[in-house]
């Protein structure tokens, strides 16, 4: 009785998951990733028919084992590769060489931006003392509605900022798919940028979809803040020798930022509101982590940064004038 209930939901499961792998993203290019998704599902359905009607099922089963087999080794089979035809925006890996409380960023890029497409690739190098880290922002980027944003951090040293971007890395041919993302079809890479590059791109020159930019003050422990800055350092070098897969899920910019919070003491547990991302500063201000003298609804319409970002463009105080008046920032 258990088997005849629980095999078929299993088998379910397992047939639309992997189906759905390989019409996205399985081997054969468009017509054979099709084709093999069907063929797979096909065998899913049969055996779940044959586990139902309680005869027929174990040649069904077996039939179906193998399919199962043969579409676990292909996703086995895929690599990570820091070696392919990137994307120019996503073309360099960047990484740190650490000397004491001196750490030099290699390849921290600052493009100069005509157009969200049309830009001239610039990129350089400078080293941080983690003695003068004084804070860390935690940013918001909205394009499709309340509950998706893109999250990204950015470390201070006085009047210099440093952002970190998690993203997908996709080749020149590749636009971005949340199906695809759960089928390791992008590489991670962590993008550390000029904040005049990263957060100017989605201000003001991002126009479909137009995006919303929130910046928001963390209130933690200096300390925290070093640990999770050499957190982001160590991961940053280990992509450039070792790449990793991204996953929609569970290896993507929120999540991450999540991982490296759990260098300190006392960091915020995985919560649904860090699966639906842009719920992560509301999650972040009932944990006591953003500015509370305002409701949070108050503290999220004085972040928005879009205007002050259009203002300041390419502002050598740019990221001076887009913290201009913003809670929990102290101005200098």
């Amino acid at each position: 009785m258990v088997l005849r209930i629980v095999g078929p939901l299993l088998l379910l499961g397992l047939t639309f998951w992997w189906a759905v792998g390989l019409a996205v993203a399985g081997p054969g290019g468009d017509t054979g990733r099709i084709v093999l998704a069907l063929i797979y599902a096909a065998v899913g359905v049969v055996a779940m028919v044959c586990v139902l009607r309680g005869h027929g099922w174990r040649p069904a089963l077996a039939a179906y084992g193998v399919a199962l087999v043969a579409v676990l080794a292909w996703y086995g089979s895929l690599r990570a590769s820091n070696d392919r035809d990137w994307a120019p925006e996503l073309a360099r890996t960047p990484y740190a060489t650490v000397h004491g409380d001196l750490v030099t960023i290699h390849d921290i890029r600052n493009f100069d931006y005509r157009s969200e497409t049309d830009f001239t690739p610039a990129y350089y190098d400078r080293t941080f003392d983690v003695q003068k880290l004084d804070s860390i922002d935690l940013l918001a980027a909205y394009w499709m509605g309340p509950a998706i944003a893109h999250m990204f951090v950015s470390f201070g040293f006085g009047d210099d900022h440093l952002a970190v971007s998690i993203e997908a890395r996709k080749e020149k041919t590749e636009g971005y798919s949340s199906l695809k993302g759960f089928f390791r079809q992008y590489e991670l890479i962590y993008i550390v940028a000029d904040e005049r590059d990263v957060v100017r791109v989605r201000t003001n020159y991002r126009k479909d979809p137009p995006e919303e930019v929130y910046l928001y003050r963390v209130n933690t422990p200096l300390e925290n803040v070093r640990r999770v800055f050499l957190d982001y350092v160590r991961a940053i070098n280990d992509l450039h020798a070792h790449p990793r897969f991204y996953n929609t899920l569970t290896t993507n910019c929120t999540t991450n930022i999540l991982v490296h919070a759990h260098v300190n003491p006392g960091s915020p547990p995985m919560s649904w509101k860090v699966l639906l991302s842009g719920y992560v500063p509301q999650y972040a201000y009932d944990r006591g982590r953003l500015d509370r003298s305002l409701p949070f609804e108050q503290l999220r319409q004085r972040s928005l940064i879009n205007a002050k970002a259009r203002a300041a463009d390419q502002a050598s105080d740019f990221s001076t004038r887009i913290r201009e008046g913003l809670p929990g920032v102290a101005s200098r």
